[in-house]
């Protein structure tokens, strides 16, 4: 089991995701090792509960690549032909879940050695982005943070200034691990250009953010504003409810008073009936009066007498029988009417 031996001295590998990586191993034989070359990359998994899993193998004179789906397409042997010496892996577009314990094992009867090497795939940050806490007013306290989406751990974060004075403020207190950097007590030549840098053991990512700090807005007029502005939409709005209700109103009432009818208010009489019911009324007034109490009349001419406007349908003859004729309106003209007296044959009034 001495004659064998592997010269590969590294390891420990730590790169960033998406490169190359290739584990070494070489080794030596001798002449006492006659056996059939066996070589065997595994997989130790963190957990001891676990089986060790086999990624590739080269196993007389073939190789097999097939064991393990995640490397599936990405792994290699870095010789085509591992009889030289060189049993070394290559690993393609590394991922972070590549991360693990990788053990090369070569046997050549009587011969069998091994190596364990550890690889560390990490993840460059990426995606960073720069942003302001708090309100950006003189004598405030403002907070610029720097944060990246992807990235492995022990990030680190820095920032500074690249507009005016090229230097942080003074009261300005920055927390490389979060990524906070907090101005205390801001004035208005803090404003300017910072620049965040997001960096690990791989690589790198940038980001930048502009501060204008401006004087403290009018609280108090534009809290007066919004309550008057509230008051006065409130006032039109009342008014309008009022005059739709007082809309409302009115043609409620102008449907109930054209659609009332009175059941218990006779209809009205035509001025023909009336004026007819008058002249008779006055004719048999007229017939028992004597001649003594018929001077107290004046004598009026029925010609001066005003007639009413007589009703007639259209078409019709306006010449209309004597016992038709409608009475004067004597409580419009104040006059009554007469009638003059006549004498009989035998001598008596008429």
């Amino acid at each position: 089991s001495r004659s064998l031996v592997i010269t590969s001295g590294e390891k420990s590998f730590e790169l960033a995701q998406g490169e190359k990586v290739t584990l070494p191993c070489t080794f030596e034989i001798s002449d006492e090792d006659q056996g059939s070359l066996d070589i065997e990359w595994v997989l130790i998994p963190a957990d001891n509960q676990k089986d060790e899993q086999i990624i590739i193998m080269y196993d007389v004179d073939r190789i097999y690549d097939h064991y393990y789906p995640a490397l599936n397409g990405r792994i290699q042997f870095t010789k085509s032909d591992p009889r030289s010496g060189d049993g070394s892996l290559d690993i393609l577009n590394l991922k972070a879940a590549d991360t693990g314990t990788y053990q090369c094992r070569v046997k050549k009867a009587p011969g069998v050695q091994s190596q364990k090497i550890k690889l560390t795939v990490l993840v460059k940050p990426a995606r960073t982005k720069c942003s302001i806490e708090g309100s950006q007013e003189i004598g405030k306290d403002i907070t610029l943070k720097c944060t990246s989406q992807e990235g492995s751990a022990l990030l680190s974060y820095d920032w500074r200034r690249v507009s005016g004075t090229q230097g942080l403020p003074a009261t300005s207190m920055l927390n490389k691990n979060a990524g906070e950097l907090v101005l205390k007590n801001a004035s208005k030549d803090y404003s300017g250009t910072y620049h965040c840098v997001a960096s690990n053991r791989v690589g790198t990512d940038e980001c930048s953010v502009e501060l204008n700090v401006t004087p403290p807005i009018n609280t108090a007029g534009i809290i007066a504003g919004a309550i008057i502005g509230t008051l006065l939409g409130l006032s039109v709005l009342a008014f309008l409810v009022f005059c739709c209700c007082k809309k409302h109103r009115e043609k409620k009432y102008e449907k109930e008073v054209h659609h009332d009818i009175r059941e218990d208010v006779p209809p009205p009489k035509s001025r023909s009936s009336t004026a007819r019911s008058y002249i008779g009324s006055n004719r048999s007034s007229l017939g028992s009066m004597s001649p003594s109490n018929m001077e107290g009349y004046t004598k009026t001419p029925y010609s001066q007498v005003p007639s009413e406007d007589f009703e007639s349908r259209p078409g019709q003859n306006p010449t209309f029988a004597p016992s038709k004729v409608a009475a004067p309106n004597l409580s419009r003209m104040g006059a009554v009417p007469v009638m003059i007296p006549a004498q009989s044959k035998d001598g008596s009034i008429v």
